[in-house]
């Protein structure tokens, strides 16, 4: 593994902590009931897909780097993977602030998009070697 699939394996490893540290917050801040239940399920919501979708990319990130696609392609598909989890995650948090919902819903959704993208260009390089 080389290149762009290497780097964004490391920013990926490297970011899992950082997730798990907020999911550890999350617990804190639930005990002490100083979010709404809004709140609560949207700040859950946001650290469960930074978790499980950072997991699909490392997971995509391994599949990419056996492919023969170029490097310009490589760099596009982790990109888009790297942007699609922080938005979709993201989109979550903005969620809590106050009348941010519809800004929240439109940022989740432009990660979905950006997510399909890196896995339809993933299958892309396994079916067309």
């Amino acid at each position: 593994m080389h290149g762009p699939t290497q780097l964004f394996t490391v920013i990926a490893l490297v970011s899992l902590p950082t997730v798990m540290y907020g999911g550890y917050a999350l617990m804190g801040v639930m005990r002490e009931r100083k979010l709404t239940e809004h709140q609560r399920a949207m700040f859950r919501a946001g650290h469960a897909h930074a978790g499980v979708l950072l997991i699909l990319a490392l997971v995509a990130l391994q599949i990419l780097s056996r492919t023969t696609l170029s490097d310009t392609t490589l760099w596009i598909g982790c990109f888009l993977l790297l942007f699609g989890i922080l938005a979709q995650s993201g989109g979550f948090f903005v969620h809590l602030i106050p009348g941010r919902g519809r800004l929240g819903g439109r940022v989740t959704s432009v990660g979905a998009v950006l997510l399909a993208a890196a896995t339809l260009l993933t299958a892309y390089g396994v079916a067309f070697p």
